[in-house]
């Protein structure tokens, strides 16, 4: 056993990989946490402080863990070098990316990574009330297998992302998302429910339709639920396998 060092993502997105330089299996945003646990040949294994998912990383993305106050909270940003709109811009972070703010310059927050739009943050624990809401922030967003971020984003991604603004604990995987709050009959779904298949999972919009990011459509959607439903079971992925409502 070891306790593992604490560290923290300093690149706009990384990918948490299977195996050294092998597939994604998810992705970890600027400021994330991450605990490292062995290193090898440039990469290093270790578990997502967010959500617990274990992987590999390279660990030039990596540096010491700092102590973020702030997260992205509109779908995407951009790092400015100055506290000018005119100012060249050092990278794009996504929803969920998380800064240290040392101060104020007009409508900029200075952080230690750059200038970033006061609008676009929140203070770290400042949560969203409406998973959905969040949800909808990703509409059009491309699908990306394994995707976290406004750049590309998968179904259990988006289900993640919406939740955790939320304050709601959430794993990466969506058959482990099957186990979040309660079960929920189908005559009961409202806003902001889960729905499951094996592999797939979608959120519920209104009484006729949810959102999801999906393969069919290569981006986030909403789709007439029932629709969606029979044409999932037509394509052999099966029947919806659980009803969720997070909590």
């Amino acid at each position: 056993f070891t306790a593992g060092e604490p560290a923290q993502v300093a690149l706009p997105l990384v990918d948490l990989l299977a195996a050294p330089g092998g597939a994604r299996d998810r992705q970890l945003l600027l400021g994330d946490g991450f605990l490292v646990i062995d290193r090898h040949e440039g990469f290093a294994f270790g578990r997502a402080e967010k959500d617990g998912f274990c992987g590999y990383v390279a660990e030039a993305a990596l540096t010491a863990p700092g102590a973020p106050t702030h997260w992205v909270a509109a779908p995407a940003t951009h790092l400015y070098s100055a506290a000018r709109v005119q100012a060249p811009e050092r990278a794009g972070l996504s929803f969920g990316a998380r800064l240290t703010v040392t101060g104020a310059a007009g409508i900029f927050s200075e952080t230690t990574e750059g200038h970033v739009p006061t609008q676009h943050l929140r203070p770290l624990g400042e949560v969203f009330a409406d998973p959905l809401e969040v949800a909808m922030l990703f509409l059009g967003t491309p699908y990306l297998w394994g995707g976290n971020s406004r750049s590309g984003i998968d179904c259990s991604g988006l289900v993640q992302a919406a939740l955790l603004a939320c304050g709601i604990a959430c794993p990466g995987d969506s058959d482990l998302q099957q186990a979040i709050g309660e079960e929920v009959a189908e005559a009961e779904l409202r806003r902001g429910d889960l729905l499951f298949w094996k592999g797939h999972v979608a959120m519920i919009v209104d009484a006729t339709r949810m959102i999801h990011a999906t393969g069919q459509f290569m981006q986030v959607v909403i789709e007439e639920t029932r629709g969606a439903i029979d044409r999932i079971a037509a394509q052999d992925a099966g029947p919806v396998i659980a009803r969720r409502r997070p909590r």
